[in-house]
């Protein structure tokens, strides 16, 4: 089996592992969610029958939530485990935020002064939209202008203040952590080293200790222990040279094929490994990332192999996919999306139909 084969296996992208939105992220360990309708279709195409409704209702349910575990970016990840997640790997982001703080004129006093605002805010409005979450801080003489809000929410967030709630149409809301997560799970560090190693390793092996140090964001000592201690869970294989890891026993159906995906943009096909060359060539590297600017697009998986990129369009009659491959397309490769094309358009409850650029 090829490495991209069993990365699509491992991450139930060719074939769904999991039944319900919860345990698609519990398999993945997290999902990279600053793309919020990405990241709805990212749990989505891992499971059999998912609408955009049945995801976003895992959401108002609390079985997921959306927060700020890791790298600085926001995620989705079990409810139940977010306080120990960023328990675990959150500390070294807030750290690392303290330059930019000095720089925004947050301090100690502002988020003291933050946190009992939005405390005594939420407490007679469970959940508020970030419009009236800025307001009521502007209210209370904490400004939010240029990216002091974010920067706030972030920082609350991350210790464990507050939470993502349900959109509210197009706008996010936030929530009082402990209110809106009713039980959270509390793990000893090494308990939470070992889970988050398993689940990476898991739900994307197979994968080397550097991709899960890129990954978790944790010290390569921390996740060379984190390795060590979920040893007993995981295989060894070996891909040109170097050690990966993966699920003890992970190995792909006969009747699974690798087949054609459309992943959104920040998907953890791409987003879970620091190299990326299994899947993507470095030639094709800046039609995907340009410029390495983080801002990944939308792609076009063929075999395991990314062969192009697309995006949206919202239009009167419905969806319009613009595919962009990379070099000339068979027509029977241009016919093997139409499945996946036909799955979204289920997943959206909308009319959705592909166009291929000449």
């Amino acid at each position: 089996m090829t490495i991209t084969q069993l990365r699509l296996q491992a991450q139930g992208i060719a074939a769904p592992l999991s039944t319900t939105p919860e345990a698609v992220v519990t398999g993945l360990g997290a999902i990279q969610a600053q793309d919020y309708t990405g990241a709805l279709w990212s749990i989505g195409l891992r499971l059999a029958d998912a609408t955009r409704a049945s995801v976003e209702q895992a959401i108002a349910e609390k079985s997921i939530v959306r927060t700020w575990p890791m790298r600085g970016t926001l995620h989705f990840v079990p409810a139940a485990d977010a306080r120990w997640m960023l328990e675990l790997l959150a500390p070294r982001i807030i750290k690392g935020a303290e330059g930019r703080h000095r720089q925004l004129e947050l301090d100690a006093g502002s988020f003291s002064r933050s946190r009992n605002i939005l405390r005594k805010a939420l407490q007679q409005q469970k959940v508020m939209t970030r419009r009236d979450i800025f307001a009521a801080l502007e209210k209370g003489g904490i400004g939010t202008g240029g990216q002091r809000g974010i920067h706030i929410l972030q920082q609350l967030s991350m210790e464990c203040t507050l939470c993502y709630g349900p959109h509210a149409e197009k706008q996010p809301t936030f929530a009082l952590f402990d209110d809106w997560i009713a039980t959270s799970r509390t793990l000893e560090r090494e308990d939470a080293l070992r889970t988050i190693a398993e689940r990476y390793f898991a739900g994307h092996g197979p994968a080397t200790v550097r991709d899960f140090v890129w990954w978790s964001g944790l010290t390569v000592a921390d996740a060379k222990v984190a390795l060590q201690l979920a040893h007993g869970s995981l295989e060894k294989y070996e891909h040109e040279g170097a050690d990966h890891w993966m699920a003890r026993g992970l190995a792909v159906p006969e009747d699974v094929q690798p087949g054609a995906h459309l992943l959104p943009g920040f998907d953890e096909y791409m987003l879970g490994y620091t190299n990326r060359s299994a899947a993507l060539p470095a030639k094709y590297a800046d039609r995907v990332v340009p410029g390495g600017n983080g801002v990944f697009f939308s792609t076009l998986v063929l075999d395991g192999q990314v062969r192009g990129t697309w995006r949206r369009e919202t239009r009167p009659k419905g969806i319009v996919i613009e595919a962009s491959p990379f070099g000339r397309f068979t027509a029977a490769e241009k016919q093997s999306f139409t499945v996946p094309v036909e799955r979204y358009a289920r997943f959206l409850d909308a009319p959705v139909t592909i166009m291929w650029e000449r």
